[in-house]
């Protein structure tokens, strides 16, 4: 909390709207964008590798997040005050950081796949820009934010070295489905059964099973692509492939917008969500415009 304060008394409202714009970036809305329009247009074996990071992390900074519990730093410390426009995207626990887990994944691995020295280092100064922003907006302590972004560059850097692996061994791909399948599970019954037990609320399961919901969307996507569709992403010119993002990322958020309004917002509504918004992404949508074309 030392550094937090000392952060805290060198606001400005200038910086606090530079460091809420800095901090969007790490949002899940910026990387599924990002992701979709390299796996639909430009590159999808990358993008794949960018989704077996961010989910695999991203599970993982869930279960550390109900296991240790440990609350925000306007909680630890009832004095300290935050930047007021950063609570509406502080959910869930504080320990590790979300923000910082999804930026680090999506940067990280985009720094290794450059060979220019300067984009490196702005791939990197994103990174770790994104978690200082949650740190300066009074979201997280540095134990979050540094915990967050070693596990995610650990993950993204075994992901990297093994891509060939996951990505090119047909062989190995029911392994690998059934690994990722059971993973999202787990974490999803570990939630469910610390708040059978009480010891979490609602709002915290409902994020490790929306991370668990996608989680398994990806494994399933994964599989039925390679098997049945493996779509071409480049199919079409420049100007199709924009109208094709355009118009997937609006169903897209037409479909995360829509189903609560159908379904509603229990727990598993929500995962099952989250389970059809990734399969949305992966290969209802790539059959379609495959089946367009």
């Amino acid at each position: 909390m030392t550094f937090l304060w000392l952060l805290e008394g060198i606001r400005t409202p200038f910086f606090d709207k530079l460091m809420q714009l800095v901090t969007y970036f790490g949002q899940e809305l910026i990387i599924i964008a990002v992701i979709c329009t390299l796996y639909w247009c430009v590159d999808k074996r990358f993008a794949y590798l960018l989704g077996f990071t961010y989910f695999s992390a991203g599970l993982c900074v869930q279960a550390l997040k109900i296991t240790f519990r440990i609350p925000r730093p306007w909680i630890l410390d009832p004095e300290f005050p935050p930047v007021e426009s950063a609570l509406e995207g502080a959910t869930g626990y504080s320990f590790p950081s979300g923000h910082t887990q999804g930026a680090t994944c999506l940067f990280f691995p985009l720094a290794l796949r450059t060979r220019r020295l300067w984009a490196k280092l702005l791939y990197a100064a994103a990174f770790l820009g994104i978690g200082f922003s949650r740190m300066y907006l009074g979201c997280h302590t540095p134990k979050d934010v540094f915990t967050s972004m070693a596990l995610s560059l650990v993950t993204a850097s075994v992901i990297w070295k093994f891509q060939s692996v996951l990505l090119d061994e047909r062989r190995y791909l029911p392994h690998i489905t059934a690994a990722m399948t059971c993973l999202s599970l787990a974490v999803a019954a570990y939630a469910l059964l610390l708040h059978g037990s009480g010891t979490i609320e609602t709002k915290y399961v409902m994020d490790c099973c929306k991370a668990a919901g996608a989680g398994l969307g990806f494994s399933v996507g994964y599989y039925i692509e390679h098997t049945r569709l493996n779509f071409d992403a480049h199919a079409g010119g420049f100007a199709a492939r924009c109208f094709r993002l355009v118009i997937g990322l609006l169903l897209a958020l037409l479909i995360k917008e829509g189903f609560s309004l159908v379904f509603g917002n229990s727990v598993l509504a929500k995962m099952s969500e989250y389970f059809i918004l990734v399969l949305w992404v992966i290969i209802l949508y790539p059959c379609f415009f495959s089946r367009m074309k």
